[in-house]
């Protein structure tokens, strides 16, 4: 029996990366994560290696390349928070750079050819069209956004001098949890919309705010493009297998092409779940475009990716299936 290669998972032990963890075994790869444990949990790698340890430790870094060997590096670990890089921008740029030039300089040492880089729709900016294609204008506006778009500037540049073959790819947003409902997100503190709501629905806070019913949308509320986890980490494996056969770089959109509204995910969270979600009305947050939702066609006609679980009412099932099991069989709130 042909032997899996092995691929080394940083920030295996968080949200996206665990999910894809997960998946790897299907598509062929030996999962080796490689995880600080400071956002990621230990419990979230089921079946692989967990290394723990900090991208900026060189030293443990190249052990740990020397010791197994990857074929590849599927890279997840970064800080993710929009609001949070507006306020601590050295953060994001020192970590989610620095950290990830570390790693760069090891793959070229090591000779470990191929990168897959979890980017995100933010370096786009505000949408100039909708839905948004790949070649949509880069503009970030934040420093998280600016990270990510750093970054696949210095991979583009790698692969020119260096050949380190590289594919990034644009999350919209992320969201649901995997089927067995042994995975979810478990941020501390939560800032996704969807596990938010489903703690007002579960009673576990007071109520969700609507930040601002009066944008031109259907319904006024901000639209948004989710995708499920699952479907997420499916395709960073179609891209990697795609790199590793013809040996070239690319970037793709990953998202439904369909957006739902804030009162769209609030009335089918009620639907789910049988619980009444309290709410407010807010004003308006600053940088909140009305409307975000990609264009996904390239990675369906390259890759042949086609999201299967991405319907909201199966990411809000499996959510709220993971969040019940989460919260240790909380106690609903019925209507």
């Amino acid at each position: 029996m042909k032997k899996r290669p092995n691929l080394l998972i940083t920030g295996g032990a968080g949200y996206i990366g665990s999910h894809s963890v997960k998946e790897a075994k299907n598509f062929g790869f030996n999962p080796i994560v490689y995880d600080n444990l400071s956002m990621g949990h230990a419990w979230a790698v089921q079946d692989a290696v967990l290394v723990k340890g900090d991208l900026a430790d060189r030293a443990k870094l190249i052990q740990t390349f020397k010791r197994y060997k990857p074929a590849a590096v599927m890279h997840f670990a970064s800080h993710i928070s929009v609001g949070e890089s507006v306020s601590d921008p050295q953060k994001y740029y020192r970590d989610n750079l620095g950290n990830a030039m570390n790693l760069f300089s090891i793959m070229l040492e090591q000779k470990t050819k191929y990168f897959v880089l979890s980017s995100t729709a933010a370096v786009y900016g505000d949408p100039v069209k909708v839905p948004m294609p790949e070649n949509h204008p880069k503009n970030p506006v934040n420093p998280y956004g600016d990270s990510k778009y750093i970054l696949e500037r210095i991979l583009t540049a790698y692969d020119q001098a260096y050949g380190l073959k590289s594919t990034f790819l644009r999350y919209f947003n992320a969201s649901g949890a995997d089927a067995s409902g042994t995975l979810g997100e478990a941020h501390q503190p939560e800032s996704h919309l969807i596990p938010l709501i489903l703690d007002a629905a579960a009673g576990l806070r007071k109520e969700i705010t609507v930040f601002g019913t009066d944008y031109p949308t259907p319904d006024g509320t901000c639209i948004r493009d989710y995708i499920h986890v699952t479907d997420l980490a499916a395709a960073h494996f179609l891209a990697l297998k795609r790199m590793m056969k013809t040996g070239q770089s690319d970037f793709f959109n990953l998202g439904t092409g369909k957006g739902y509204s804030v009162q769209e995910v609030i009335r089918m969270t009620e639907k789910v779940t049988g619980c009444k979600v309290p709410l407010k009305i807010g004003t308006r947050r600053a940088g909140d475009p009305p409307r975000l939702v990609a264009q996904s066609k390239k990675a369906q006609k390259v890759l042949g990716w086609k999201p299967k679980y991405s319907s909201l009412e199966n990411i809000l099932k499996t959510a709220w299936e993971w969040h019940q099991r989460w919260h240790g069989g909380l106690k609903q709130r019925k209507k």
